[in-house]
């Protein structure tokens, strides 16, 4: 009687990407057909899939353009061999498994030798925007016991007032008291043999902070390297393709786009840095590097539109947005130009991608699409705690909680068992399902307002502001309001050539009688310059503050209704 060996954590791995890209076009049989792969107790995935993957691979692995003109091309091989170095240099500095290492890098080849490195040898890769100042940075070494920090030359000296025993590698040149990474050069690119548990801690991102201080959220060795098969399929990237994301390090979506999906599928992972956007020069390198996949945020796809850019470039066949739901205006627009549809996906950094419309599906306006494989959603009602068609996202913890959703908060036991409990982890995201399976996102569960005993949803008033030429970006909130309890207030940013004018007030007024119900119509309106967190994501919190601390009185630079009589009523 013979029996067959379990599969290697690699060849489980293989299967069950395979799998997905077999129903690439078929997100249902997708879906009833695919698990998330046994991978083992020890499951490394720089290790067990990419070094797998890159021996003797002469593929492009990583291709960087500067604005200048300078390039940069790694093969897989070579990233192999490089991060082999790394790994062993590191641990010639003292850094080991379980120790957390932040990385104050910019999108240059080093980031990416840097953190295949770091999951070689089991440390932490804590990824931080190079943005940060002194005061953020301090707060985040201490909170993270970092052990080392890894940062380019321009930023090192903001860790000059830093204390602390941990380790300092300037990367791009010399400061005295630094380590230079450039000696990492000199290391041997022999396996460091590390065994790491799969359930290790392998990476800590700080959240954006929209609504409160940022938390710390732990993914382990497979919770993200293994969970982010989702968002390779939702991307579409395929084996051989390139792949282009517009985000920045030190957020979750760096490494959803720009580290663990394209290198998922095998394909290219691109890069274009620049120090001011230019959208022209933007669509030029998509063309020119015959980039197939490309995703980017709402802001960059509504800064694309205003430039007229109707010219498709040549290679592409996936585009996509994520960080905020994206309006079905922008989505249609570009459809018209370049004969692509924006697919739209939600996730978290506490998640993967979980929701999405994926390639070949028919887009549903204004949709996000459908629970992507490997995961299933709930709504819930937030008052009555009722599973139906509109409420908070929810995914079942019990009873098998998803790979894909983290552990938790570093170091907060109370704040993680604020979002996961009774048998589920809370999103604090609110969304509506249809007939079809569809979800619609809402918006935050304390985004969303009442306005004449009706929930108004910032998402959908936003969308329907976007329609109008004037406005490049709105965001909405309620105003309190002694009869309504609130009334509809938006924060516009002017489109090019629009000014602040009474004139511009009234047209947007107007747009919005005319294409929004009473109950949600904007009924004040403000021309400011929109509050961001560092990732790009609109701070709403701070404009809800704005109106509380001016309930009883208006505010000077706000336009409303009643100015205009014949807006009236």
């Amino acid at each position: 009687m013979s029996s067959s060996a379990a599969p290697t954590p690699t060849a489980a791995f293989r299967a069950a990407r395979d799998s997905l890209l077999d129903h690439a076009h078929d997100p249902q049989a997708a879906h009833a057909g695919f698990a998330w792969p046994e991978v083992g107790a020890h499951f490394n995935w720089a290790v067990d899939w990419f070094d797998a993957v890159a021996a003797g691979n002469d593929r492009i692995a990583l291709h960087v353009v500067d604005e200048d003109g300078t390039e940069s091309r790694v093969t897989y091989d070579r990233m192999r061999s490089r991060s082999n170095r790394v790994a062993n240099w590191l641990t010639q500095l003292g850094v080991g498994r379980g120790d957390a290492v932040m990385l104050m890098l910019g999108n240059r080849v080093e980031l990416w030798e840097a953190m295949l490195a770091i999951l070689k040898i089991g440390a932490i890769i804590l990824p931080t925007s190079v943005v940060l100042g002194t005061e953020d940075l301090a707060e985040r070494v201490e909170r993270a016991g970092i052990r080392a920090v890894l940062a380019d030359e321009t930023d090192a000296a903001k860790f000059d007032g830093i204390p602390g025993d941990f380790g300092r590698v300037v990367v791009g040149g010399e400061r005295p008291g630094w380590q230079g990474f450039a000696a990492a050069a000199a290391a041997s690119d022999a396996a460091p043999g590390i065994v790491v548990d799969s359930d290790d801690p392998a990476l800590i991102y700080f959240t954006s902070g929209t609504t409160s201080r940022p938390k710390m959220v732990v993914h382990t060795h497979v919770s993200y390297p293994v969970g982010h098969l989702s968002t390779t399929y939702w991307i579409g990237v395929r084996p051989g393709d390139v792949h282009m994301t517009i985000s920045a390090p030190g957020w979750g979506k760096h490494a959803w786009s720009l580290f663990f999906a394209p290198w998922i599928a095998e394909a290219t992972i691109f890069v274009y840095n620049y120090a001011r956007f230019d959208a022209a020069a933007l669509v030029d390198q998509l063309d020119r590097n015959a980039v197939t996949t490309f995703c980017a945020p709402p802001t960059v796809w509504r800064m694309l539109i205003q430039a007229d850019l109707e010219n498709r470039p040549r290679a592409l066949r996936e585009l996509l947005s994520a960080g905020e739901p994206l309006n079905p205006e922008v989505i249609a627009t570009i459809d018209r130009w370049w004969g692509l549809p924006i697919r739209d996906g939600y996730g978290q950094t506490e998640l993967t991608a979980v929701v999405g419309n994926t390639p070949g599906v028919a887009l549903k306006p204004g949709a996000m699409g459908r629970p992507l494989p490997g995961n299933d959603v709930v709504l819930i009602d937030p008052l009555t705690g009722r599973i139906g068609d509109e409420g908070e996202i929810c995914l079942p913890t019990a009873p098998t909680r998803p790979l894909n959703l983290t552990p938790g908060y570093l170091g907060e036991p109370e704040r993680t068992a604020r979002v996961d409990h009774d048998g589920y982890y809370h999103t604090s995201d609110v969304a509506t399902r249809d007939a079809d399976g569809q979800l619609t996102f809402v918006g935050r569960t304390d985004d969303v307002f009442k306005a004449s005993d009706y929930k108004v949803s910032p998402f959908e008033v936003e969308s329907v502001l976007l329609t109008h030429p004037a406005v490049a970006e709105a965001a909405v909130v309620g105003a309190p309001d002694a009869v309504r309890l609130n009334v509809v207030k938006a924060y516009v940013a002017l489109a090019a050539s629009w000014e602040p004018s009474p004139e511009t007030a009234r047209a947007i007024l107007a747009h919005a009688r005319e294409h929004m119900a009473p109950y949600m119509r904007v009924r004040r309106i403000e021309f400011f310059e929109l509050p961001k967190t560092i990732s790009g994501k609109i701070r709403r919190v701070e404009l809800r503050d704005r109106e509380i601390a001016a309930t009883d009185e208006r505010i000077e630079t706000e336009w409303r209704e009643s100015d205009f009589p014949d807006l009236k009523g």
